[in-house]
Formats: C-alpha cells, structure tokens, sequence
C-alpha cells in the first residue's frame, strides 16, 4: 500500500531553495548524501483539479492563521508575490523562494483531510 508521498521541486538554486526550508521555514531534515536534504512535511492534502493541460502543478503549504504566518515570514524576510486573497474555501497568498519558484500559503475554511 501507499504510504506517503515525495514531492519534488525543481529549482535553479537548490541550495539556496533547501537553506530556505530548513533555516526560513524550520522544516525537519533528512541528510539523504551530500547535501541532498529530504525534509518532512507537516500532514499533506491532495486535490485534482480541472485543467486543459495536464502539464501543470502547484505546491500549498497549509497554515492555521494566514495573517500571523505571513508576518512571522515577512520578519524572516520572505518577499510575498500574491496579495491575501479570501475566497469562500480559504485564505492564500504566495511567496517567492530564492531560487525563484512560486510556493502558494493557504488557510483552509473547510474540513482538512489530515482531520479524518
């Protein structure tokens, strides 16, 4: 059965995308060899959406209070590339990561499936 899941994100800096998790986010770490950090995720969620082409995906991170985890990040110097935006399912904004890909913030207004 399945037990898990591995993202990957692919970035053109990685060491600064990883210093990033572990120093900015404080995400717990892994050491896989040579630098190749694994981190471990808070409990994930998946969803399918619809889409023309299936060429597309996008990372969310969750959060219990978007305003304060916006703030904490903003004093880490976490520069937000989306304004708050307040929909009838959640809360989200997004984040620049050094190498610079895209990560969206999230606070779900809904039931989570890490709840079940």
């Amino acid at each position: 059965m399945i037990n898990g899941a591995h993202i990957i994100l692919y970035s053109s800096d990685a060491e600064a995308d990883r210093a990033f998790f572990r120093d900015v986010l404080g995400f717990p770490h892994v050491d896989a060899g040579g630098g190749w950090l694994i981190f471990q995720l808070p409990p994930a969620e998946i969803a399918v959406h619809p889409a023309e082409s299936p060429s597309s995906h996008e990372l969310f991170l969750m959060c219990d209070d978007i305003a304060g985890t916006v703030a904490e990040l903003t004093v880490k110097g976490v520069r937000f590339t989306r304004p708050l935006t307040e929909a009838g399912w959640g809360v989200t904004t997004g984040f620049q990561l050094p190498g610079g890909s895209e990560v969206r913030l999230y606070e779900p207004r809904h039931r989570k499936a890490s709840e079940l």
